[in-house]
């Protein structure tokens, strides 16, 4: 797809070989060097996806996700200097879909985008008159595969892509136990690694934007040492 991507870093170096493996695949690039910058470009320009550094002169890397997720669904990736598991979790709690640390690997970047690219595209694809096979319906949750829409108690959920097929996943296996392995290595397409907190942050924030409460949810349920079910 001829995808448009913003790439949000303040070290030229950096900014300039991505962008060079970026456009290597046919995709238009825009760099920014500061949170300022990017977020008018992204008033400006129509973009795709996101990549965003965390540590910019002007706010962190986390304010500007914050800041575009007001507004726009599009896939975000944070490039981090840590390997700490707070900064990971930090940037999928505020609604990033992926993250790669510094230093890394063009190639896997470029990895990361495509998978993340192909989920948006299924994500925006329409399609109101979805078969019965693309519908589940049960105890007010309502998950259309066709448009990627969902509703609970008639009210919209606004779910980004990854929120959305952790949720259909779950669904479609419904009073089935998923591990934390599986749902990773299905939604993700990725090997699944210990110590990975990607799936639980995700499923935090599905239970949030589903008024859940933690202790005792309706809907996603932790099976402790085991995975999560739809019951």
């Amino acid at each position: 797809m001829d995808a448009r991507i913003l790439v949000v870093d303040d070290e030229p170096e950096i900014a300039d070989l991505v962008e060079v493996y970026l456009k290597s695949e046919g995709w238009t690039v825009y760099k920014c060097g500061t949170g300022a910058d990017a977020l008018a470009c992204v008033r400006e320009q129509p973009v795709d996806l996101a990549i965003l550094d965390v540590m910019l002169p002007d706010l962190s890397g986390f304010t500007l996700c914050g800041e575009i997720r007001r507004e726009h669904r599009f896939p975000v990736l944070m490039l981090t200097a840590k390997a700490d598991d707070v900064d990971k979790i930090t940037g999928l709690t505020i609604g990033a879909d992926d993250y790669i640390t510094k230093p890394f690997n063009p190639l896997e970047l470029v990895a990361r985008v495509k998978a993340q690219l192909r989920r948006y595209t299924r994500y925006n694809e329409s399609g109101r008159d979805a078969p019965s096979a693309d519908l589940i319906d049960f105890n007010g949750l309502v998950v259309n595969r066709g448009t990627h829409e969902c509703w609970l108690y008639d009210q919209p959920l606004s779910l980004t892509p990854i929120e959305f097929d952790i949720l259909w996943m779950l669904c479609e296996n419904r009073g089935q136990v998923i591990s934390a392995e599986r749902l990773f290595e299905t939604v993700w397409g990725e090997k699944y690694l210990d110590r990975n907190n990607t799936v639980m942050v995700h499923i935090r924030r599905l239970r949030e934007k589903m008024g859940e409460p933690s202790r005792n949810p309706r809907f996603i349920k932790t099976v402790w040492g085991v995975g999560y079910k739809i019951d």
